[in-house]
């Protein structure tokens, strides 16, 4: 099923999302059509309840979005379903008091929202009735902060842990994006009668990315393993703190590879290196998870420090 899933997903969004659609997203423009496809193709009830799908479908296509640097919220729509929200909906970070959602992606086009705590409360918004700031994240797509009555809905408790594990999805899949980018520029790229691929140098910086793309990936492959089990909330920890570091290193290395190529707007490589340092920061950057990791394993003690990095004890 889900590598079903993952190539329909691929010839939807190689067709649908290319870099005109992103140029437009972030000059804000809701890129409607191609969120109706996704909707008629049934990717937003990936994850759900009675769907005949899992976590693993859910979070697998969203890696595939991150690859095409998506601007449409469709994690934010699968969380709702499995939430039993139906329609567009968004998704937002809530405030301590549960008076508001922040970084909520497209709120204008929404009728409802979703604000989830760190705690893992979650409220309702109907955006008809909330005051609406509109903002922007690193990327330039639309964020706003939602803010006015609400009423609380069921959740599990880790649905703050499965947004974050959206993010870090998405975050595997556009790194993966960047470092075949890079791949390709060095392979093709000459100076001096040779390819930059023959450049030690060069080599390095892509040895580097490679070894944090693939550590991010296993993190996050983990993550998804353990959706459901006493184990996720340690494990998305992990993944957010590793994808978060290899977000810093990989899009770092990725523009000294491009050169001075890679600063231009005409360039693809900035719509994925802003989402990249966008997403690192939502839903709890790499710092904030591993304070969580650090209180779960000074509470345990030292006796418990290798059992649980050797065997997930």
């Amino acid at each position: 099923m889900e590598q079903m899933l993952i190539d329909s997903a691929e010839r939807i969004l190689r067709d649908g999302c290319d870099k005109a659609l992103l140029d437009s997203a972030e000059a804000g423009e809701f890129p409607q059509a191609l969120a109706s496809l996704l909707i008629d193709n049934g990717f937003d009830q990936l994850g759900a309840p009675d769907s005949g799908t899992s976590g693993d479908d859910a979070y697998g296509v969203l890696r595939v979005a991150g690859r095409f640097a998506l601007p449409v919220p469709l994690a934010e729509w699968q969380l709702a379903r499995v939430l039993g929200v139906s329609g567009y909906v968004s998704v937002g970070r809530m405030s301590a008091d549960g008076s508001s959602a922040f970084g909520v992606p497209w709120a204008q086009q929404c009728e409802r929202v979703i604000g989830v705590s760190d705690d893992g409360r979650a409220r309702l918004f109907t955006v008809a009735q909330c005051r609406i700031e509109p903002e922007a994240h690193l990327a330039g797509e639309s964020r706003a902060s939602v803010a006015g009555d609400s009423e609380p809905i069921d959740a599990p408790a880790d649905v703050f842990g499965r947004m974050a594990l959206s993010r870090v999805a998405l975050s595997v899949g556009a790194l993966e994006h960047v470092l075949e980018l890079a791949i390709t520029y060095v392979t093709e790229r000459e100076q001096f009668g040779r390819t930059l691929s023959k450049f030690q140098s060069l080599q390095h910086y892509l040895a580097i990315m490679a070894a944090d793309v693939a550590a991010a990936a296993r993190a996050t492959d983990a993550a998804i393993v353990s959706l459901e089990t006493e184990r996720f909330p340690l494990d998305v920890a992990a993944a957010k703190s590793r994808v978060g570091e290899a977000t810093n290193r990989v899009a770092e290395l990725a523009h000294q590879v491009h050169g001075a190529m890679g600063f231009t707007h005409e360039h693809q490589l900035h719509h994925f290196t802003r989402r990249l340092w966008a997403w690192r920061d939502e839903f709890g950057d790499e710092v904030f998870w591993q304070q969580r990791l650090g209180r779960h394993i000074a509470a345990a003690g030292p006796d418990e420090v290798w059992p649980f990095l050797a065997t997930g004890g």
